[in-house]
């Protein structure tokens, strides 16, 4: 039998039939074309420093690099970077996006809603982003910092590329407890949940829920903390039976690992246990450091945090009373612990603890950095090739290269010649996009 259709009239073709035209033309359009015309063009793979290049970039990444200032052509932008230094963007690996240090922060955990802490955290992303620091590595929240990566990657917020540990796994009691210092109608019994562990077991479900919450790295407290509020600083708060536990569920998940640490024994136990980064290791001893040099651990100084709760112990009332001898002690030995640590070859990737000391200063750690006997261009490599490394993005990030993403900054002078330049990014493109010029 033929069966017989109606059409259906122009009306109810219109919006189909626009969609498929607006699909056609999106696909044929060709891929925004930038040229970048650097006076000087930082090499971090090879140390070289060459003059008179451009870049260019296709869409959100670089297509070719080539001597001389070359012109553009059609539709291309041409940026006139010939009075700077052009390097690869920066990346910091121990940041807390979602705070500050203040002198009401412990408060604040009882005032703000997360809604309140997610919105104050985007301006902490740009003024990260605007200081040349196109990712960063998150070292431990709420859990916001995960809803602020996922924002920042749908393009709603601008900021840094974000790498997330969510929130921090502890012992009860230790550093990354966040019922530390409550009243005891408030303080409960925080579980692997929440990121607090009493075992192996614990830890292997701790790691789980971190990859179930999104989680990009997993960060442990190896060992007592200087901001939390308890009395230990340095003592080991893991066994070594937990220690491996997470590193192992870690690997299986994919994850590499970071460990905050400050006293040698909570720091020697991770270093055994496979961790991937020591961050602040503050009492670091010569053993620890050939132990590290052995097994191919990085270090995550942190000196601009060591500074500034230095600095800011002195000031009454900026920090809770148990606080304070922690930071007097534990503030000005970083800069010293790192010279060793570098002379004695342990692999260095920069990291600032800004939220402990302000977002968007992050740059002051390589004049700290140069100032403990490091040469300016391994700094910049610190933040550069060696971050790549860790994260397993080396063939997207890290230097000026074809094919990789256009993550470019620059700055005026040669941050060679002079490292305080790098505290004044004028400059920043990420993933194809001018931010700051």
């Amino acid at each position: 039998m033929q069966r017989s259709y109606r059409y259906p009239g122009p009306s109810h073709h219109f919006p189909l039939l626009l969609l498929l035209f607006c699909f056609a033309i999106s696909v044929s359009l060709p891929a925004q074309t930038t040229i970048l015309h650097c006076g000087r063009l930082l090499n971090t793979e090879n140390d070289a420093l060459l003059s008179e290049m451009s870049v260019v970039i296709e869409g959100n990444k670089i297509s070719r690099i080539e001597r001389g200032y070359i012109a553009g052509t059609g539709e291309a932008t041409v940026i006139d970077l010939k009075a700077h230094t052009v390097l690869p963007g920066l990346t910091d690996m121990h940041v807390h996006i979602e705070g500050e240090s203040s002198p009401t922060q412990y408060l604040e955990r009882f005032t703000l809603d997360d809604a309140d802490v997610a919105l104050r955290a985007t301006t902490y992303a740009k003024k990260t982003l605007m200081a040349g620091f196109t990712s960063v590595r998150d070292m431990g929240g709420s859990g916001v910092n995960v809803s602020l990566r996922d924002a920042i990657n749908r393009g709603y917020v601008d900021g840094p590329r974000i790498y997330t540990a969510e929130k921090a796994i502890g012992t009860t009691g230790g550093h990354a407890d966040p019922t530390n210092g409550r009243r005891k109608e408030t303080i409960g019994d925080p579980g692997p949940k929440e990121g607090v562990i009493n075992s192996p077991e614990d830890a292997r479900k701790a790691v789980r829920q971190r990859y179930k919450n999104g989680a990009d790295c997993i960060k442990i407290t190896a060992t007592g903390g200087v901001l939390s509020l308890a009395k230990d600083g340095q003592g080991p708060q893991f066994t070594m039976e937990e220690l491996e536990a997470i590193v192992q569920t870690a690997k299986d998940y994919g994850f590499h690992t970071a460990a905050h640490a400050h006293g040698p024994e909570g720091m020697k136990r991770a270093v055994m246990a496979g961790i991937t980064t020591i961050e602040h290791g503050t009492f670091m001893t010569d053993e620890i450091i050939g132990l590290m040099v052995e097994k191919g651990t990085y270090y995550v100084p942190t000196i601009s945090a060591g500074m500034f709760v230095a600095e800011k112990a002195k000031q009454a009332g900026y920090f809770p009373p148990v606080i304070v001898p922690k930071a007097l002690e534990v503030g000005p030995q970083i800069a010293e612990t790192f010279a060793r640590a570098y002379k004695g070859g342990v692999k260095i990737a920069f990291g600032t603890d800004s939220a402990v000391s302000p977002h968007g200063l992050n740059g002051k750690e390589f004049g700290y950095m140069v100032e403990a006997g490091m040469p300016a261009i391994e700094a910049i490599q610190s933040a550069t090739l060696t971050p790549a490394e860790i994260l397993g993005v080396s063939d997207q990030l890290g230097t000026i290269a074809s094919g990789k993403l256009a993550d470019i900054i620059a700055v005026p002078g040669n941050p060679l010649e002079d490292i305080s330049v790098m505290t004044n990014v004028q400059f920043v493109m990420k993933d194809g996009r001018v931010y700051k010029q």
